[in-house]
């Protein structure tokens, strides 16, 4: 049985006038036709720190996402396993940083990485011949082949997850919507280090560019895929 539509995790922050003003927007919300799973910057930098609070996470490793990104890794693993199930491919995104730490942004941070710091975590990593698209900005799209993979696979529609939910979650939902595909995210698959950023920018999308489901409602839907194949 469907969720309500206003059944997600940004209920104690929206408040009911808030509600009402973006009632219009509410409608059936599905898993598009020939989707595709871009899972969104899941690198060993977000999960340094253990699974901790935040805060104590951060102080080991500046931009760990700590005990959130850590509570989303047994929802992902389910998802992952029934796509691939159902033929779905999964593609996978990570941030490109050259040698200096300075990529195109021109912008030069503290963080202190290491050489594996953008790889994807191991239990959550591509299986062969899985695509991984390297990034330079937000955007899974911007300045990457995404969109001509997508059409050569003939993929019609995406299922996001990963980090950071404010960041280039947002960022690659927003492209995704941009670029004509239809955009599922899954909300305990997806993550931030700032847990007011995650809820108020998955209302966000939820209401304007994509369709923000629970982990259960994807796993039946990809489930019900691999049955009718």
């Amino acid at each position: 049985m469907a969720r309500a539509f206003e059944d997600h995790c940004w209920q104690d922050v929206i408040g009911d006038d808030l509600r009402e003003i973006y009632a219009s927007y509410e409608r059936d919300i599905f898993v598009g036709e020939k989707p595709a799973v871009l899972a969104i910057d899941l690198y060993n930098n977000a999960y340094r720190g253990g699974n901790v609070p935040v805060l104590e996470a951060n102080r080991e490793n500046a931009g760990s996402c700590g005990e959130n990104a850590w509570a989303a890794i047994e929802p992902t693993k389910l998802v992952l396993a029934a796509a691939r199930a159902a033929g779905v491919p999964v593609i996978y995104t990570t941030r490109y940083v050259d040698t200096n730490g300075v990529n195109s942004t021109n912008r030069s941070t503290k963080k202190k990485l290491v050489a594996d710091s953008y790889d994807i975590i191991d239990e959550l990593g591509p299986e062969e011949g899985e695509l991984v698209i390297h990034k330079e900005r937000a955007s899974a799209f911007y300045g990457t082949p995404l969109v001509a993979h997508l059409n050569r696979m003939g993929i019609r529609s995406l299922i996001a997850l990963g980090e950071s939910t404010s960041g280039c979650v947002r960022a690659s939902v927003v492209d995704g919507y941009s670029n004509g595909f239809h955009v599922s995210v899954v909300e305990e698959c997806t993550f931030d280090r700032s847990m007011l950023s995650h809820k108020v920018n998955l209302f966000d999308l939820h209401h304007k560019y994509a369709d923000i489901m629970h982990v259960e409602e994807v796993v039946d839907h990809l489930e019900a895929m691999k049955k009718n194949t």
